[in-house]
């Protein structure tokens, strides 16, 4: 790079650095409905968006608590731009995730201010060692590692949610059994689901102890029930639902249903690893025909074209 385009590229960084700067100064913020209304609307002053205690999503948190103000702004453009946030919204439901939207937005902030500076820490080694790329084409580069950050992070939390999902699956005819002995030795099901919660643990009984907590807090037990269900996509829990439901409307036996749902439960895990033993068996084939079976012709063939080789006067 010669100095020239160092010296612009230098001299727009700054330039960028002091119209940010301007741009993000109390007195060019554009003013909100909200922050309109509150000086009527509260008793309290509202405190500095620089002394919120949220919780850090960068190892530093005191130069996040600093720029606290600018990840909320970038992660609210975010925001706009890609849209999805009831998709985000329940996905982090799914998860388990005790975060707001606004907190996954600048996590998402975070991953592609951390694939910009990939790129652009590229764009010095090449430009270190002599190189006579473009600029252009490292800029292209830094902007697609912002992007792939970004959308990195959104694919993370679907692979957590399924994860979770995969692990709540596991765990629950584990579950629907000891809730069929603790009904079955005399236990309602507000009882039997105390009992379970407090003496397992895992996904599905965290979910049944914030079912029973919304129980606890004034809803009816179908209702949280029927909550605990819409938050996963897992059809044998919205059938253990639909099973409580009915038990604890009509009052007709749980332990026998309980038990039915685990046996199914169990007879779908052992399909999928049969199937998935299935899909690994055909992939078994590819190291064996590519690999082995090449090395194996080689090493019966070679002593004969040795000998032929010897004999050839």
């Amino acid at each position: 790079m010669t100095p020239a385009i160092v010296g612009a590229s230098l001299g727009l960084l700054a330039a960028g650095g002091i119209v940010l700067a301007i741009s993000g100064s109390p007195p060019m913020r554009r003013l909100r409905l909200g922050d309109r209304l509150a000086p009527y609307l509260r008793d309290a002053p509202r405190a500095s968006r620089l002394l919120d205690n949220a919780r850090a999503v960068t190892p530093f948190p005191t130069v996040e608590r600093l720029l606290g103000p600018l990840l909320r702004d970038v992660a609210g453009f975010v925001d706009r731009a890609i849209g999805g946030s009831n998709s985000v919204r329940r996905r982090l439901d799914q998860a388990g995730r005790e975060m707001t939207l606004e907190q996954f937005r600048v996590e998402q902030v975070v991953w592609g201010a951390t694939g910009l500076l990939l790129g652009l820490l590229l764009a010095v080694v090449s430009a270190l060692r002599g190189s006579h790329g473009r600029p252009a084409l490292f800029l292209v580069l830094a902007l697609l590692l912002t992007l792939s950050g970004v959308l990195l992070r959104d694919r993370a939390l679907s692979r957590e949610v399924a994860r979770r999902e995969m692990r709540m699956l596991a765990e629950f005819p584990t579950v629907a059994e000891l809730l069929a002995l603790a009904v079955a030795a005399g236990e309602g099901a507000v009882g039997a689901l105390e009992r379970v919660t407090r003496l397992s643990g895992g996904e599905l009984s965290r979910e049944l102890g914030r079912a029973l907590a919304d129980a606890h807090a004034g809803a009816s037990l179908v209702t949280a029930l029927e909550s605990m269900a819409a938050r996963t996509s897992l059809q044998p829990l919205a059938r253990f639902v639909d099973g409580m439901a009915i038990a604890v409307e009509r009052g007709t036996p749980l332990a026998e249903v309980l038990r039915a749902q685990a046996v199914d439960v169990r007879e779908q895990r052992r399909r999928s690893l049969l199937e998935a033993g299935g899909r690994r068996e055909i992939a078994m084939l590819v190291p064996v025909v590519f690999f082995v079976l090449p090395v194996t012709v080689v090493f019966a063939l070679f002593p004969g074209f040795y000998n032929l080789s010897l004999s050839v006067p």
